[in-house]
């Protein structure tokens, strides 16, 4: 025992030192951590799992939607769009496809498992240190400035230090710790979007599904596109709403919805709904995860049961932990709200953009409210939404940027969580290098540094 303490006080000695340190690996911290390597910062990343992608991999939330607007106008692209191209080349996504479920033009299916290596492999490409089963529970800050964040891992504890830090965490762990100002919730009762545990089914006969589609259009959601249903491949189906009403499940959700791939005979179901309880509190967790497996076993068993094509079908993997839509963000020096999403507002430091609408799963009841996007289908992001008050040296990136309730329904989507981490990175790095506080940085510098890499502003 004397000896392996030995070993770990040696390697440990010396705290961790870099210019940007990212915390969160999911698609917002991985794009960060790009963002800042590739400008020449030296980055560390930290992920509290064995490996990256956050929601994406651990929560098996899937498609990525949206890159697009609802008339097919690309928004996002930059790194995100970079990640998919490379996933395509490797044969481990479609790229941007039809979605037939209709409530988007375009989703995008992937490959869980090649994307977590693929975005390791572009991580190293980038100079970026990552540091893995490592979580962090404590920062130090100098005055009103974050200096270092202090994780716990299995060789003990390790002090990183650095000159920005980006809070990817999704749960604005990082801004909470350092004191920042945060708000969690609905204004009128803290209430949060319903968690939702993901699962994967094989065996599914989707040429059955798509002819009982054909049959019984009045079954489906009233956007999807019947129509063109025989000349699109199936990509994603909401409804079977007999079957649903039915069945009677103690679950609060009004329709089976499920999306198509990776392999062809296989599905990620989202249906579940578990309502209440709290992503931050570790009790409410606990039990959110027991729930959502419950649903996941009984929805998968009723689908075997009720709905063509799936006879023969089988659950074949749940995920490794419960999908979160809400919870902590930070109070930043903006807070994007749902009419600037709604009117399709343009801001003058604008940083992403996004088609998505408003997308709000009902806290409390069962159905899903949305709120469509106007003007050209895409709103900004402005750069003041990644800057937290009160805690200097420290960027947003991802779910947890400065929104109201409503608006975050739509900068949740991954593909802007991907933009807003990209720019957050990239802030960060140009900050470092200049020597400044983020919100120092003139936004052209950064919008120009964007553009650089293939982000979409305009």
């Amino acid at each position: 025992m004397k000896l392996d303490q030995t070993r770990h006080e040696k390697r440990y000695k010396e705290p961790v030192a870099a210019d940007v340190v990212v915390v969160g690996g999911g698609p917002a911290g991985i794009n960060a951590a790009i963002a800042a390597g590739r400008l020449g910062a030296r980055t560390v990343l930290i992920e509290r799992y064995g490996f990256v992608g956050g929601m994406s991999t651990a929560a098996l939330v899937y498609p990525w939607m949206t890159f697009h607007t609802v008339e097919g106008k690309q928004v996002i692209g930059g790194i995100a769009d970079e990640i998919v191209r490379r996933l395509q080349a490797i044969g481990a996504s479609p790229g941007h496809v039809r979605d037939t479920v209709g409530f988007v033009h375009t989703i995008t299916p992937y490959h869980p498992e090649v994307y977590k290596t693929l975005a390791v492999d572009m991580l190293r490409e980038a100079g970026v240190k990552l540091i893995a089963h490592s979580f962090v529970d404590r920062v130090e800050l100098e005055g009103d400035r974050i200096a270092a964040a202090w994780v716990t891992s299995k060789s003990g504890k390790l002090e990183i230090r650095g000159k920005v830090f980006v809070d990817t965490t999704g749960d604005a762990d990082l801004a909470y710790l350092s004191g920042a100002p945060t708000r969690q919730g609905r204004d009128e009762d803290g209430r949060t979007q319903p968690m939702t545990m993901k699962f994967r089914m094989r065996g599914v006969d989707l040429a059955k599904v798509k002819q009982y589609m054909l049959a019984n259009p009045n079954e489906f959601y009233r956007k999807t596109p019947i129509d063109e249903l025989e000349q699109l491949p199936l990509s994603g189906v909401m409804g079977f709403f007999k079957q649903w009403n039915a069945a009677q499940l103690p679950i609060n959700r009004d329709q089976v919805l499920f999306f198509t791939g990776p392999e062809p005979d296989e599905v990620l179901v989202n249906t579940t709904r578990v309502q209440g309880l709290d992503g931050t509190d570790v009790e409410d967790l606990t039990e959110a995860e027991h729930l959502g497996r419950k649903q996941a076993q009984q929805v998968a068993d009723f689908m075997i049961k009720e709905l063509p094509g799936f006879e023969k079908a089988s659950l074949s993997q749940v995920g490794a932990q419960i999908g979160i839509r809400e919870t902590r963000r930070i109070v930043g020096r903006y807070t994007l709200e749902s009419s600037d999403v709604v009117e399709g507002r343009r801001f003058d430091d604008v940083i992403a953009r996004s088609g998505y609408p408003i997308d709000i799963h009902d806290p409390s009841g069962k159905g899903v409210v949305a709120s469509w996007v106007q003007g050209d289908g895409a709103y900004d992001i402005p750069y003041r939404c990644l800057l937290p008050q009160k805690v200097s040296h420290l960027l947003s990136g991802g779910r947890c940027i400065s929104t109201s309730h409503e608006a975050l329904a739509t900068t949740r989507l991954t593909p802007s969580c991907m933009a807003t981490g990209q720019a957050a990175g990239a802030a960060a790095a140009l900050a470092a290098k200049l020597g400044i506080a983020p919100h120092e940085l003139d936004v052209k510098v950064l919008q120009e540094a964007l553009r650089a890499e293939g982000a979409l502003l305009e």
